[in-house]
Protein backbone atom coordinates (compact mmCIF):
# COMPACT_ATOMS: atom_id res chain seq x y z
CA UNK A 1 0.00 0.00 0.00
CA UNK A 2 1.44 3.38 -1.18
CA UNK A 3 0.79 6.13 1.93
CA UNK A 4 0.54 9.47 1.75
CA UNK A 5 3.60 11.04 3.02
CA UNK A 6 1.36 13.50 5.54
CA UNK A 7 -0.24 10.39 6.57
CA UNK A 8 -0.72 9.47 10.60
CA UNK A 9 -0.18 6.56 11.28
CA UNK A 10 -1.58 3.29 13.62
CA UNK A 11 -0.20 0.51 14.12
CA UNK A 12 -1.24 -2.85 16.31
CA UNK A 13 0.47 -5.43 18.39
CA UNK A 14 -0.37 -8.43 17.24
CA UNK A 15 -1.00 -11.42 19.68
CA UNK A 16 2.53 -12.98 19.28
CA UNK A 17 4.21 -9.17 20.57
CA UNK A 18 1.95 -8.56 23.72
CA UNK A 19 3.26 -10.03 27.26
CA UNK A 20 1.60 -9.71 29.65
CA UNK A 21 2.65 -6.16 32.05
CA UNK A 22 2.48 -4.53 28.91
CA UNK A 23 0.19 -1.57 29.18
CA UNK A 24 -1.33 1.49 27.09
CA UNK A 25 -3.16 4.78 28.16
CA UNK A 26 -5.35 7.52 27.06
CA UNK A 27 -5.70 10.92 28.06
CA UNK A 28 -9.17 12.89 27.56
CA UNK A 29 -10.74 16.03 29.36
CA UNK A 30 -14.93 15.97 29.20
CA UNK A 31 -16.50 18.83 27.65
CA UNK A 32 -20.53 19.67 27.75
CA UNK A 33 -20.17 19.45 24.08
CA UNK A 34 -18.89 15.31 24.33
CA UNK A 35 -21.92 15.17 27.01
CA UNK A 36 -24.17 16.28 24.07
CA UNK A 37 -22.99 14.43 21.46
CA UNK A 38 -22.96 11.24 23.33
CA UNK A 39 -26.43 12.20 24.55
CA UNK A 40 -27.60 12.39 20.67
CA UNK A 41 -25.83 9.43 19.37
CA UNK A 42 -27.04 7.22 22.20
CA UNK A 43 -30.31 8.82 22.26
CA UNK A 44 -29.41 8.83 26.33
CA UNK A 45 -31.44 12.37 27.38
CA UNK A 46 -30.94 11.89 31.11
CA UNK A 47 -31.70 15.01 32.33
CA UNK A 48 -28.62 14.20 35.08
CA UNK A 49 -26.33 14.57 32.19
CA UNK A 50 -28.03 17.37 30.33
CA UNK A 51 -29.99 19.93 32.45
CA UNK A 52 -28.33 21.53 35.21
CA UNK A 53 -31.22 22.48 36.83
CA UNK A 54 -32.71 19.09 37.50
CA UNK A 55 -28.89 17.93 38.11
CA UNK A 56 -28.14 20.60 40.91
CA UNK A 57 -30.98 18.50 43.23
CA UNK A 58 -29.51 15.05 42.72
CA UNK A 59 -26.99 13.16 44.31
CA UNK A 60 -24.02 14.43 42.20
CA UNK A 61 -25.47 17.83 42.65
CA UNK A 62 -24.04 19.32 38.83
CA UNK A 63 -23.96 17.96 35.38
CA UNK A 64 -22.06 14.63 35.16
CA UNK A 65 -20.83 12.68 32.22
CA UNK A 66 -23.15 9.19 30.74
CA UNK A 67 -20.79 6.12 32.46
CA UNK A 68 -20.77 4.58 29.69
CA UNK A 69 -18.73 7.82 27.68
CA UNK A 70 -15.55 6.90 30.42
CA UNK A 71 -16.22 2.98 29.19
CA UNK A 72 -15.99 4.34 25.39
CA UNK A 73 -12.83 5.17 26.11
CA UNK A 74 -11.53 1.98 27.09
CA UNK A 75 -12.99 0.68 23.06
CA UNK A 76 -11.29 3.79 21.57
CA UNK A 77 -7.98 3.02 23.58
CA UNK A 78 -8.15 -0.97 22.62
CA UNK A 79 -9.31 -0.55 19.34
CA UNK A 80 -7.12 2.14 17.79
CA UNK A 81 -4.08 2.05 20.35
CA UNK A 82 -3.38 -1.66 22.38
CA UNK A 83 -3.67 -3.81 20.71
CA UNK A 84 -4.85 -1.50 17.69
CA UNK A 85 -6.78 -2.56 14.84
CA UNK A 86 -8.46 -5.68 14.01
CA UNK A 87 -8.95 -6.29 18.08
CA UNK A 88 -12.19 -7.85 18.77
CA UNK A 89 -14.40 -7.27 22.28
CA UNK A 90 -15.80 -10.35 23.85
CA UNK A 91 -16.12 -9.06 27.08
CA UNK A 92 -16.08 -6.14 29.10
CA UNK A 93 -16.87 -5.80 33.15
CA UNK A 94 -17.44 -2.43 33.95
CA UNK A 95 -17.49 -0.81 37.89
CA UNK A 96 -18.71 2.96 37.84
CA UNK A 97 -16.74 4.39 41.17
CA UNK A 98 -17.11 8.07 41.13
CA UNK A 99 -19.13 11.08 38.80
CA UNK A 100 -17.08 12.38 35.69
CA UNK A 101 -17.74 16.22 35.22
CA UNK A 102 -17.39 18.72 32.97
CA UNK A 103 -13.41 19.34 32.39
CA UNK A 104 -11.97 16.61 34.42
CA UNK A 105 -9.37 14.93 32.68
CA UNK A 106 -9.07 11.15 32.54
CA UNK A 107 -5.96 9.08 32.01
CA UNK A 108 -7.52 5.57 30.91
CA UNK A 109 -4.63 2.76 31.13
CA UNK A 110 -5.36 -0.83 30.29
CA UNK A 111 -2.86 -3.44 31.59
CA UNK A 112 -2.68 -7.44 30.18
CA UNK A 113 -2.99 -9.49 32.99
CA UNK A 114 -3.29 -13.02 30.96
CA UNK A 115 -2.93 -14.40 27.31
CA UNK A 116 -4.68 -18.29 25.78
CA UNK A 117 -2.55 -19.16 23.21
CA UNK A 118 -5.49 -21.41 22.30
CA UNK A 119 -7.83 -18.90 20.95
CA UNK A 120 -5.49 -15.48 21.15
CA UNK A 121 -6.96 -13.95 23.50
CA UNK A 122 -5.53 -12.26 26.47
CA UNK A 123 -7.36 -10.19 29.18
CA UNK A 124 -7.03 -6.43 30.57
CA UNK A 125 -7.34 -4.88 33.80
CA UNK A 126 -9.35 -1.40 32.96
CA UNK A 127 -8.58 1.72 34.78
CA UNK A 128 -9.90 5.14 34.89
CA UNK A 129 -8.41 8.14 36.96
CA UNK A 130 -9.37 11.50 36.95
CA UNK A 131 -6.81 14.76 37.09
CA UNK A 132 -6.65 14.29 40.76
CA UNK A 133 -5.42 10.42 40.41
CA UNK A 134 -9.48 9.02 41.79
CA UNK A 135 -10.14 6.45 40.16
CA UNK A 136 -13.63 6.66 38.08
CA UNK A 137 -13.93 3.70 36.67
CA UNK A 138 -12.76 -0.07 37.09
CA UNK A 139 -13.27 -3.40 35.55
CA UNK A 140 -11.55 -6.00 33.03
CA UNK A 141 -11.82 -6.65 29.30
CA UNK A 142 -11.10 -9.34 27.14
CA UNK A 143 -10.69 -9.41 23.11
CA UNK A 144 -8.96 -11.28 21.19
CA UNK A 145 -5.63 -9.81 19.76
CA UNK A 146 -4.94 -9.29 15.92
CA UNK A 147 -2.81 -11.78 14.69
CA UNK A 148 -1.84 -10.09 11.21
CA UNK A 149 0.26 -7.21 11.45
CA UNK A 150 -0.95 -3.86 9.91
CA UNK A 151 0.30 -0.07 9.91
CA UNK A 152 -2.77 1.85 8.50
CA UNK A 153 -3.36 5.61 7.87
CA UNK A 154 -5.56 6.70 10.77
CA UNK A 155 -9.47 6.94 9.73
CA UNK A 156 -10.49 10.54 9.60
CA UNK A 157 -14.22 10.57 11.38
CA UNK A 158 -16.38 13.55 10.46
CA UNK A 159 -16.55 16.00 12.75
CA UNK A 160 -19.89 16.41 14.51
CA UNK A 161 -21.06 20.16 14.87
CA UNK A 162 -23.37 20.75 17.83
CA UNK A 163 -26.21 22.74 17.28
CA UNK A 164 -29.37 23.42 19.95
CA UNK A 165 -31.98 25.19 18.17
CA UNK A 166 -34.26 25.07 21.62
CA UNK A 167 -31.22 26.19 23.53
CA UNK A 168 -30.62 29.15 21.32
CA UNK A 169 -34.32 29.45 21.09
CA UNK A 170 -34.53 29.72 25.15
CA UNK A 171 -31.18 31.82 25.36
CA UNK A 172 -33.35 34.39 22.60
CA UNK A 173 -36.32 34.98 25.34
CA UNK A 174 -34.36 35.34 28.22
CA UNK A 175 -33.53 38.90 26.69
CA UNK A 176 -37.41 39.81 27.02
CA UNK A 177 -37.84 38.06 30.36
CA UNK A 178 -37.84 41.33 32.65
CA UNK A 179 -39.38 43.12 30.52
CA UNK A 180 -43.86 44.50 30.01
CA UNK A 181 -45.48 42.45 27.55
CA UNK A 182 -46.75 45.21 24.72
CA UNK A 183 -50.46 45.51 23.22
CA UNK A 184 -49.83 43.81 19.78
CA UNK A 185 -52.50 44.08 16.71
CA UNK A 186 -52.21 40.71 15.15
CA UNK A 187 -53.43 41.33 11.39
CA UNK A 188 -55.07 38.74 9.72
CA UNK A 189 -54.44 35.45 12.01
CA UNK A 190 -55.96 33.44 9.67
CA UNK A 191 -53.73 30.20 9.05
CA UNK A 192 -52.79 28.19 12.21
CA UNK A 193 -49.03 28.92 11.98
CA UNK A 194 -50.06 33.02 12.59
CA UNK A 195 -52.61 32.65 14.59
CA UNK A 196 -51.21 29.83 17.10
CA UNK A 197 -47.61 31.63 16.66
CA UNK A 198 -49.28 34.59 18.29
CA UNK A 199 -50.90 32.81 21.31
CA UNK A 200 -47.55 31.40 22.13
CA UNK A 201 -45.95 34.93 21.89
CA UNK A 202 -48.63 35.61 23.93
CA UNK A 203 -47.98 33.01 26.66
CA UNK A 204 -44.14 33.54 26.88
CA UNK A 205 -45.02 36.89 28.25
CA UNK A 206 -44.11 39.06 25.18
CA UNK A 207 -47.16 40.65 23.58
CA UNK A 208 -50.77 41.29 24.77
CA UNK A 209 -52.52 40.23 21.41
CA UNK A 210 -55.42 42.05 19.48
CA UNK A 211 -56.62 39.94 16.86
CA UNK A 212 -57.79 41.82 13.77
CA UNK A 213 -59.60 40.03 11.19
CA UNK A 214 -62.62 38.15 10.07
CA UNK A 215 -63.91 37.04 13.80
CA UNK A 216 -65.81 34.00 12.81
CA UNK A 217 -63.03 32.28 10.90
CA UNK A 218 -60.43 33.37 13.24
CA UNK A 219 -62.67 31.14 16.79
CA UNK A 220 -63.18 28.55 13.87
CA UNK A 221 -59.76 28.11 13.47
CA UNK A 222 -59.03 28.24 17.09
CA UNK A 223 -61.88 25.79 17.72
CA UNK A 224 -60.03 23.39 15.64
CA UNK A 225 -56.33 23.21 16.73
CA UNK A 226 -57.38 23.71 20.03
CA UNK A 227 -55.83 27.01 20.61
CA UNK A 228 -57.69 29.05 23.46
CA UNK A 229 -58.73 32.21 22.74
CA UNK A 230 -60.01 33.56 26.63
CA UNK A 231 -60.14 36.68 27.17
CA UNK A 232 -58.35 37.69 23.76
CA UNK A 233 -59.42 40.83 21.98
CA UNK A 234 -60.87 40.23 18.77
CA UNK A 235 -62.01 43.25 16.20
CA UNK A 236 -63.55 41.71 13.49
CA UNK A 237 -62.41 42.91 9.83
CA UNK A 238 -64.35 41.42 7.16
CA UNK A 239 -61.02 40.73 4.83
CA UNK A 240 -56.97 41.16 5.24
CA UNK A 241 -57.19 45.08 3.49
CA UNK A 242 -59.53 46.20 6.45
CA UNK A 243 -57.39 44.22 9.12
CA UNK A 244 -54.55 45.81 8.14
CA UNK A 245 -55.91 49.47 8.11
CA UNK A 246 -57.25 49.42 11.02
CA UNK A 247 -54.33 47.80 12.61
CA UNK A 248 -51.92 50.28 11.18
CA UNK A 249 -54.49 53.22 12.35
CA UNK A 250 -54.27 51.54 15.83
CA UNK A 251 -50.70 51.93 15.78
CA UNK A 252 -50.96 55.09 14.36
CA UNK A 253 -53.05 56.45 17.50
CA UNK A 254 -50.76 54.46 20.21
CA UNK A 255 -53.40 51.96 20.81
CA UNK A 256 -50.57 49.03 19.88
CA UNK A 257 -47.06 48.91 20.42
CA UNK A 258 -46.30 46.88 17.72
CA UNK A 259 -47.71 44.91 14.53
CA UNK A 260 -47.52 41.66 13.87
CA UNK A 261 -48.11 39.96 10.34
CA UNK A 262 -50.60 37.29 9.50
CA UNK A 263 -51.81 35.49 6.88
CA UNK A 264 -51.74 38.29 4.09
CA UNK A 265 -49.03 39.34 2.39
CA UNK A 266 -46.63 41.79 3.39
CA UNK A 267 -47.50 44.84 0.94
CA UNK A 268 -50.82 44.66 1.99
CA UNK A 269 -49.75 45.48 5.80
CA UNK A 270 -46.76 47.89 4.80
CA UNK A 271 -49.39 49.89 2.58
CA UNK A 272 -51.38 50.50 5.25
CA UNK A 273 -48.33 51.49 7.44
CA UNK A 274 -47.18 53.56 4.93
CA UNK A 275 -50.29 55.15 3.96
CA UNK A 276 -50.19 57.13 7.82
CA UNK A 277 -47.94 59.60 8.18
CA UNK A 278 -47.83 59.04 11.86
CA UNK A 279 -46.00 55.99 11.65
CA UNK A 280 -43.41 57.30 9.65
CA UNK A 281 -40.09 58.14 10.83
CA UNK A 282 -36.89 60.68 9.17
CA UNK A 283 -35.94 56.57 7.86
CA UNK A 284 -36.99 54.54 5.63
CA UNK A 285 -38.35 51.46 6.53
CA UNK A 286 -36.70 47.86 6.12
CA UNK A 287 -36.07 44.89 7.06
CA UNK A 288 -34.02 42.59 9.19
CA UNK A 289 -33.80 38.72 9.48
CA UNK A 290 -32.07 37.76 12.96
CA UNK A 291 -30.61 34.08 12.23
CA UNK A 292 -28.53 31.35 14.79
CA UNK A 293 -26.19 29.84 12.23
CA UNK A 294 -25.42 26.21 13.11
CA UNK A 295 -21.54 26.89 11.68
CA UNK A 296 -21.47 30.72 12.80
CA UNK A 297 -20.10 31.66 16.19
CA UNK A 298 -22.77 34.10 16.91
CA UNK A 299 -25.86 35.73 15.90
CA UNK A 300 -25.96 37.16 12.60
CA UNK A 301 -28.26 39.58 10.83
CA UNK A 302 -29.02 40.12 7.42
CA UNK A 303 -30.76 43.46 5.73
CA UNK A 304 -32.72 44.04 3.54
CA UNK A 305 -33.61 40.50 2.13
CA UNK A 306 -37.52 41.40 2.33
CA UNK A 307 -39.10 44.53 1.98
CA UNK A 308 -36.41 47.26 -0.65
CA UNK A 309 -36.39 45.30 -4.00
CA UNK A 310 -33.14 47.33 -5.56
CA UNK A 311 -32.29 49.83 -3.06
CA UNK A 312 -30.76 52.71 -3.90
CA UNK A 313 -26.98 53.90 -2.04
CA UNK A 314 -29.95 56.42 -0.10
CA UNK A 315 -31.87 53.97 1.03
CA UNK A 316 -28.96 52.05 2.14
CA UNK A 317 -27.71 54.68 4.52
CA UNK A 318 -30.98 54.01 6.38
CA UNK A 319 -31.12 50.02 6.10
CA UNK A 320 -27.38 49.52 7.40
CA UNK A 321 -27.91 52.57 10.32
CA UNK A 322 -31.83 51.05 10.94
CA UNK A 323 -29.72 47.64 11.60
CA UNK A 324 -27.10 48.70 13.87
CA UNK A 325 -29.20 50.54 15.59
CA UNK A 326 -31.01 47.71 16.20
CA UNK A 327 -28.06 45.51 16.98
CA UNK A 328 -27.19 47.83 19.36
CA UNK A 329 -30.78 47.12 21.04
CA UNK A 330 -30.00 43.22 20.94
CA UNK A 331 -26.65 43.66 22.50
CA UNK A 332 -24.08 44.34 20.53
CA UNK A 333 -21.98 47.15 21.63
CA UNK A 334 -20.18 48.18 18.35
CA UNK A 335 -21.69 46.04 15.39
CA UNK A 336 -19.17 44.94 12.53
CA UNK A 337 -21.17 45.37 9.14
CA UNK A 338 -20.27 43.62 6.01
CA UNK A 339 -21.70 45.07 2.99
CA UNK A 340 -21.35 42.35 0.71
CA UNK A 341 -21.11 41.84 -3.26
CA UNK A 342 -19.87 39.24 -5.50
CA UNK A 343 -16.08 40.00 -5.35
CA UNK A 344 -14.11 42.20 -2.22
CA UNK A 345 -12.41 44.90 -4.89
CA UNK A 346 -13.95 47.67 -6.40
CA UNK A 347 -15.21 47.06 -9.97
CA UNK A 348 -17.07 50.10 -11.32
CA UNK A 349 -18.83 47.58 -13.82
CA UNK A 350 -20.30 45.89 -10.41
CA UNK A 351 -22.72 48.69 -9.14
CA UNK A 352 -22.69 47.37 -5.51
CA UNK A 353 -18.85 46.97 -4.87
CA UNK A 354 -19.60 51.01 -5.59
CA UNK A 355 -22.30 51.28 -2.64
CA UNK A 356 -19.84 49.36 -0.35
CA UNK A 357 -17.11 51.62 -0.59
CA UNK A 358 -19.13 54.51 -0.50
CA UNK A 359 -20.96 53.05 2.70
CA UNK A 360 -18.10 53.04 4.47
CA UNK A 361 -16.06 56.05 3.52
CA UNK A 362 -19.68 57.56 4.78
CA UNK A 363 -19.61 55.89 8.06
CA UNK A 364 -15.79 57.36 8.37
CA UNK A 365 -17.38 60.58 7.58
CA UNK A 366 -20.10 60.20 10.83
CA UNK A 367 -22.81 59.94 7.80
CA UNK A 368 -23.44 56.53 9.56
CA UNK A 369 -22.78 55.84 13.00
CA UNK A 370 -22.57 53.28 15.96
CA UNK A 371 -20.63 50.22 14.02
CA UNK A 372 -17.52 49.87 11.98
CA UNK A 373 -18.36 49.06 7.99
CA UNK A 374 -16.42 47.37 5.66
CA UNK A 375 -16.79 46.96 2.14
CA UNK A 376 -17.28 45.35 -0.19
CA UNK A 377 -17.04 42.04 1.39
CA UNK A 378 -17.76 38.39 -0.48
CA UNK A 379 -20.04 36.38 1.66
CA UNK A 380 -16.86 34.17 2.39
CA UNK A 381 -14.25 36.30 3.60
CA UNK A 382 -17.23 38.06 5.04
CA UNK A 383 -18.09 35.23 7.48
CA UNK A 384 -14.65 33.87 7.28
CA UNK A 385 -11.45 34.90 9.18
CA UNK A 386 -9.56 32.23 7.34
CA UNK A 387 -10.54 32.99 3.65
CA UNK A 388 -10.22 36.56 4.65
CA UNK A 389 -6.43 35.69 5.45
CA UNK A 390 -5.84 33.78 2.17
CA UNK A 391 -7.49 36.77 0.15
CA UNK A 392 -4.51 38.98 2.82
CA UNK A 393 -7.82 40.88 3.67
CA UNK A 394 -6.59 43.15 6.90
CA UNK A 395 -10.43 43.93 8.25
CA UNK A 396 -11.54 43.76 11.66
CA UNK A 397 -15.17 42.91 10.04
CA UNK A 398 -14.42 40.18 8.01
CA UNK A 399 -14.83 36.53 9.72
CA UNK A 400 -16.04 38.29 12.80
CA UNK A 401 -19.47 40.35 10.69
CA UNK A 402 -22.50 40.60 13.27
CA UNK A 403 -24.15 42.12 10.12
CA UNK A 404 -24.49 41.45 6.46
CA UNK A 405 -25.74 44.03 4.42
CA UNK A 406 -26.72 42.38 0.64
CA UNK A 407 -27.06 44.74 -2.49
CA UNK A 408 -30.49 44.08 -2.82
CA UNK A 409 -33.78 42.05 -2.46
CA UNK A 410 -33.36 38.63 -4.88
CA UNK A 411 -29.73 38.37 -2.91
CA UNK A 412 -30.57 38.53 0.48
CA UNK A 413 -33.77 36.62 0.44
CA UNK A 414 -32.02 33.59 -1.54
CA UNK A 415 -29.25 34.05 0.86
CA UNK A 416 -31.99 33.55 4.00
CA UNK A 417 -33.86 30.77 2.50
CA UNK A 418 -30.73 29.04 2.13
CA UNK A 419 -29.23 29.99 4.97
CA UNK A 420 -32.84 28.31 6.82
CA UNK A 421 -33.25 25.67 4.50
CA UNK A 422 -29.93 24.40 3.78
CA UNK A 423 -27.59 25.29 6.85
CA UNK A 424 -30.20 24.85 9.45
CA UNK A 425 -30.55 27.96 11.05
CA UNK A 426 -33.15 29.35 13.33
CA UNK A 427 -34.67 32.73 11.79
CA UNK A 428 -36.94 35.47 13.22
CA UNK A 429 -36.93 38.72 11.26
CA UNK A 430 -38.25 42.84 12.23
CA UNK A 431 -39.38 45.24 10.08
CA UNK A 432 -37.85 49.21 11.47
CA UNK A 433 -38.04 52.40 10.41
CA UNK A 434 -41.56 52.59 11.55
CA UNK A 435 -43.02 54.37 14.67
CA UNK A 436 -43.55 50.96 16.12
CA UNK A 437 -42.11 47.49 14.65
CA UNK A 438 -43.64 45.28 12.84
CA UNK A 439 -42.93 41.53 13.19
CA UNK A 440 -42.85 40.24 9.86
CA UNK A 441 -42.68 36.40 9.51
CA UNK A 442 -43.34 34.54 6.33
CA UNK A 443 -46.31 32.61 5.97
CA UNK A 444 -43.98 29.29 5.89
CA UNK A 445 -42.61 29.78 8.88
CA UNK A 446 -44.03 28.05 12.12
CA UNK A 447 -45.04 29.23 15.48
CA UNK A 448 -41.71 29.58 16.71
CA UNK A 449 -40.51 31.71 14.44
CA UNK A 450 -42.76 34.34 15.03
CA UNK A 451 -42.42 33.97 18.58
CA UNK A 452 -38.89 34.94 18.47
CA UNK A 453 -39.96 38.15 15.86
CA UNK A 454 -42.46 39.14 18.40
CA UNK A 455 -38.98 38.73 21.06
CA UNK A 456 -37.28 41.16 18.85
CA UNK A 457 -40.39 43.57 18.11
CA UNK A 458 -40.87 43.66 21.98
CA UNK A 459 -36.56 44.71 22.56
CA UNK A 460 -37.39 47.40 19.74
CA UNK A 461 -40.93 48.52 21.43
CA UNK A 462 -39.31 48.70 24.92
CA UNK A 463 -36.85 51.09 23.33
CA UNK A 464 -38.40 53.28 21.83
CA UNK A 465 -40.73 54.07 24.59
CA UNK A 466 -37.34 56.18 26.08
CA UNK A 467 -37.90 58.49 22.70
CA UNK A 468 -41.92 58.27 22.72
CA UNK A 469 -44.42 59.01 25.71
CA UNK A 470 -46.57 55.70 26.12
CA UNK A 471 -50.66 55.88 26.16
CA UNK A 472 -51.95 53.67 28.37
CA UNK A 473 -55.51 51.90 27.24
Amino acid sequence: MNLPLDAELVENYVFDEIVIGQSARLLRTLTLDDIKAFAAVSGDTNPAHLDPVYANDTLFHGVIAHGMWSGALISALLGTQFPGPGTIYQDQALHFVKPVRVGDTLTVIVTVTSKNPADHSIELDCQVTNQSGVCVLSGTARVLAPTIKVRLPRVEVPQIQLFDPQARFKQLLSLGANLEAVRCAVVHPCDEGSLSGAMDAARCGLIIPVLIGPEVRIRHMAANEGIDLTGVEIISQPHSHAAADVGAEMAATGKVEMLMKGSLHTDELIHAVLARPALRTERRMSHVFRFDVPLYHKPLLITDAALNIRPTLQDKIDIVQNAIDFARIMGVAVPKVAVLSAVEMVNPNIPSTLDAAALCKMADRGQITGGVLDGPLAFDNAISAEAAEIKNIKSSVAGHADILVVPDLDSGNMLAKQLEYLAGASGSGIVLGARVPIALTSRAEGPSNRVASALLGLLVAHNARRDQPRVVW
